[in-house]
């Protein structure tokens, strides 16, 4: 499924106008709500981070090996679980709601220079500016187009028929689960363009400057979360197994290991939940696909278009949508990336309701459906 063949080039031309009047307008009302909208949710997400970190450490009191009558591992496990899943949620909002919304420009006009595209680093292994010219330039830019978004299947998933089949893809299913579960470092190693660098179109000298850049990023978010953090619980359970006597070596080893545990499933919740949230924006039943001959000339109306054939939207309530970053708006942000994701939801039924006009389809669905077409096309797709 390509571009639409029932639209004249003056057809196009139209629905861009009346697109564009639709973004003018929301970006001429941005105002003192939408800085009190993104200045809450740092707030809150940051709130959300801390107490999360102090809920891991208050388990350390639970352990076994501390002699109290209320200790014992199911109470540890509890309470260090969800000290973990409220961590594992505040990296997500910080990755989706903010990071990926911050670094598409969505706030630069408020002139803060805390909230800025250009100098926000997010909680990721994945350097802010390679994430922004492979997102942002390439991919908004390209959005579907064969040999030119390297996202469709992220060089390694076949996600459309229009992909050749190769036997590589009979790993579908194990690589899409994989990559879920790893997926920071994907995004991490995605501007690298491996599939070029296999194939000789790339050199590795070309890319020697971006993995200092990655190394750099990657020793930064190890140290903070498998390093500092871990020496920091092993350090708050000194003082009270010194008070009441306690073996102070293996409750601070512990406290130290369990540390790590906390921040590797509050990561692995940010991995799966940022994968689900995209890919099924992205390779739902029903998305467009194109060809370079199709958007040679493109204009912007046709781009337009594009965007919103080749995007997914999911249904969904207010925290749904702040959850994934509003990126649960797939279309909306497809065609406004600069525009404040907080504004899309009031966005969506007027493009709906254009897009209905022009004969376009709006694909929107639940999150089963949506989640369970993806999941399936790339099962299919594994096969010749």
């Amino acid at each position: 499924m390509g571009m639409p063949k029932h639209l004249s080039a003056s057809d196009i031309e139209e629905f861009g106008r009346e697109m564009d009047a639709i973004r003018n307008e929301i970006a001429d009302s941005l105002g003192s709500k939408d800085r009190a909208y993104i200045l809450s949710v740092i707030k809150w997400q940051r709130s959300l981070m801390l107490a999360g970190r102090i809920v891991v450490f208050l388990s350390f009191f639970l352990l076994p090996m501390s002699d109290w009558t209320f200790t014992g591992w199911p109470q540890f496990w509890a309470v260090l679980l969800l000290g973990a899943i409220m961590l594992g949620v505040s990296k997500s909002i910080e990755n989706m709601e903010l990071g990926h919304n911050i670094m598409h420009a969505q706030f630069d006009w408020m002139r803060d220079p805390n909230i800025q595209s250009n100098t926000w680093e997010w909680d990721n292994v994945c350097p802010s500016d390679q994430w922004k010219h492979s997102h942002n330039v390439v991919h908004h830019t390209w959005t579907n187009v064969h040999g030119k978004d390297p996202d469709i299947g992220y060089g390694v998933l076949r996600v459309t028929d229009d992909q050749r089949w190769h036997a590589k893809y009979l790993f579908n299913p194990v690589i899409n689960f994989v990559l879920m579960m790893m997926f920071q470092w994907g995004v991490a190693l995605h501007d690298l363009e491996a599939d070029k660098l296999l194939a000789g179109k790339k050199s590795f000298k070309e890319i020697i400057p971006m993995l200092k850049r990655i190394g750099w990023k990657v020793r930064h978010q190890l140290l903070k979360d498998y390093v500092c953090w871990p020496v920091l619980g092993a350090a708050v359970t000194v003082p009270f197994t010194v008070f009441f006597g306690f073996d102070i070596v293996n409750i601070a080893l512990a406290a130290l290991g369990f540390t790590v545990v906390a921040n590797l499933i509050a990561n692995g919740i940010r991995n799966i939940w940022s994968n689900v949230i995209i890919f099924c924006g992205h390779f739902p039943a029903g998305v467009h696909h194109f060809t370079k001959e199709e958007v040679e000339g493109e204009t912007r109306a046709a781009w337009y278009v594009r965007q919103l054939l080749g995007s997914c939207n999911i249904t969904g309530g207010k925290l749904f949508h702040i959850l994934s970053g509003n990126l649960s708006h797939q279309i909306e942000h497809h065609l406004f990336p600069d525009i404040p994701a907080n504004r899309y939801a009031e966005m969506s039924p007027r493009v709906q309701a254009l897009a209905a006009r022009y004969g376009l389809p709006y694909n929107k669905g639940s999150f089963t459906r949506q989640f369970g077409t993806t999941t399936w096309n790339i099962w299919r797709l594994s096969l010749p």
